[in-house]
Formats: structure tokens, sequence, C-alpha cells
């Protein structure tokens, strides 16, 4: 039984070719002997089997090594799908984190920014609010960047979360994961964002007490009773204080809420020229809903109808009594001439 049946084959061959070179070789007189390799025993053809071994080796070697010189395709790691390949007909689309993020404010016009901006076509957004940074942080930076929307080079990937703002371990998580985030706020006077924000729970709890038993503590009519959230979130200064601890306010956009009702083109201006896009969004895209009290997207190409913000939004506000909103006034006034101090602009709340 033959132990290497190829090389037998190979050694046969090579048999032949030395018997024919040693038959020429007779026949000129030079009495040479051919070797017979078709002969060899098993134990002399091993050495000439790991020889071919080594020089198998040795090509497949060259062979791969000029393999790796070649291109090779670039994949991206980070598509959702599988890697696309760079430079190909084929847009790369990839999860990111956000490069801007709306902090806040609750009832301050952070979901009109955010639709309003959605209409440009270099930003993407989440359409629910995440609250990882302030509720759901345990679940880890996997499941924050999963929520992210599929963008292309160029696009921007944004979120609104509004309690973010008065979040304590905000500044600090938002900072850990991109000291570069740009952050947007959204402000508006904290007297009719207040009543803003009673009116949204009190659609939810019809048996709520009244505004002015919230907003007093115990009863008084002097005591602001900060602990209510109505009037906390108000109180810009103090929470701008904790954001600036670890962003510069450059990194920051302060957004009227009231600027965004009477000029929404105006506004969105500031807001695209801060994230760096250009100013596609412009007083074409707008109407003024009459009914809502409210500006409204016009209707886009391939809708049958323009585009406003849900039943939620503006609606009536119960009627508050007027000495109320006098001691609110005088509450909010030092923490407003703080917070116009701070950020450099004067948003003429009374």
């Amino acid at each position: 039984m033959r132990l290497f049946p190829l090389f037998d084959r190979i050694i046969a061959i090579f048999g032949v070719i030395s018997a024919r070179r040693g038959a020429a070789r007779a026949g000129a007189g030079g009495g040479v002997a051919a070797l017979n390799f078709g002969h060899l025993k098993a134990q002399s053809r091993l050495p000439v089997f790991l020889t071919m071994i080594l020089l198998f080796t040795y090509l497949c070697y060259c062979l791969s090594s000029r393999c790796d010189a070649l291109p090779r395709p670039v994949f991206s790691s980070g598509a959702p799908e599988g890697g696309r390949l760079l430079g190909s007909a084929v847009p790369l689309l990839r999860k990111k984190f956000p490069q801007a993020i709306i902090i806040g404010v609750k009832k301050g016009g952070t979901r009109a920014l955010l639709e309003f901006l959605r209409v440009h076509p270099d930003v993407r957004a989440v359409g629910t609010e995440p609250h990882f940074f302030d509720r759901c942080y345990d679940k880890g930076l996997g499941w924050y960047r999963s929520l992210m929307p599929r963008t292309l080079e160029g696009q921007i990937t944004m979120e609104k979360t509004p309690s973010y703002f008065i979040t304590k371990e905000a500044p600090r998580r938002v900072h850990a994961l991109s000291r570069h985030t740009k952050l947007i706020v959204v402000v508006r006077d904290p007297v009719t964002r207040a009543i803003s924000d009673y009116t949204q729970t009190l659609s939810k709890s019809p048996g709520l007490p009244s505004f002015q038993n919230l907003a007093f503590r115990n009863d008084s009519a002097t005591l602001i009773d900060t602990s209510w959230s109505a009037v906390r979130i108000g109180i810009y200064a103090k929470h701008l204080e904790n954001w600036l601890r670890y962003f510069p306010l450059s990194r920051f956009l302060f957004v009227s809420g009231e600027r965004l009702v009477t000029d929404p083109a105006g506004e969105m201006g500031r807001v695209q020229d801060f994230l760096g896009l250009k100013r596609v969004v412009t007083d074409k895209h707008f109407y003024f809903n009459q009914t809502k009290g409210f500006p409204c997207l016009k209707k886009p190409e391939g809708s049958s109808r323009p585009r406003c913000l849900g039943k939620s939004k503006g609606r009536p506000h119960p009627q508050i009594p007027t000495e109320v909103l006098l001691r609110l006034r005088d509450f909010y006034r030092p923490f407003n001439l703080k917070f116009y101090q701070m950020t450099g602009q004067d948003f003429g709340w009374s």
C-alpha cells in the first residue's frame, strides 16, 4: 500500500524525465546512469515530501502577502445592518449619538421647535422623549444609541427631553458622553409657563386643587411653594448654574418660546445657525393657525393637509386671580434678571 499516492505520481514523472536525460547522456558518451525516482523506497521519498510541503507553504505565504497589499473594502462598524461599502453608490447609514439635545424647558415650546427642525433635510430626530439622562441612564449607552434614527454623513442627530434641564445629574452625564454636545433651551415667561404646566396636569387630573392653592405654601398669600414643580421649573437661573459647571455658555442656545410663536422663521434662523445648518426652514414653511393661536407648518409635499401640533397644544388656560399673578411675577423677577445676565439676553418678561 502506497503512503503518498499524489507524490508517488510526481516522483514517477521525475523518474521518467531523469531516465530520458540519462539515456541522452549515455548516447553522447557520458555514460552517466539515470536515476530512477520511481523505484525509491518510501523512506527515501519522505524528505522529498517534506521539501515540497515547505515549497507549497512558501508559495501560499507569498500569495497571501500580495492579497494583503491590495486595497480592502472598508465597512462601517456602526451600521446596524452590517457594513455598507464606503465610497460605493449605496449611502452609508449609521446610528449616532445626538450632536444636539433640546434639554428644556417643559411647556416652553420644545415640541414645536423639534417639529420645525425636522423639516430640515439635514436633521434627524427621535420622535419620543428618550429620558435617558434622567430616568433611564442605567439602561446604558447601547440602549440609548439604539433609539437614534439612522443618519447619513453630514446629517445631525437630535433628541429632546425637557426634564434634563432641571435634573441635577443630567449635565454630568451628558458631558461624560460628549463635551461637544450642543444644548438648546427653549424658555418662556415663567408665570405663563407655570399656568400652562398646571393646565396640562389638570386635563389629566380634573380633581386637582386650584392653581393658587398649589402655588402658595400652606394657603399663604405670600409664601411661594418652590417644591411644586410648576413653580420650580421656572427658576431658570438656578438650573442653568448647574449646567454651566460642565459646559461653557458657548455650547448653549436659548430660544424664546414667545418669539417661536410670533416669529417662528426668525427664531428658526438662529437655531439653524447655531447647529451649523443652511437656513432651509424659512417663513415660507409657516402659517398662523387662528384657532390654536400658534404657527403651523404649511402642507408638506405629498401630504393632504398642513401639519399642526396635537390637540394637547394650545389649550385654553384657566382664569387665575390677578393678585396671584402679580405675586408670582414679583417672586420670579430677581431670578429672571439673573438669567438675563447669565445668558446675555433680555427676554422681556415683566
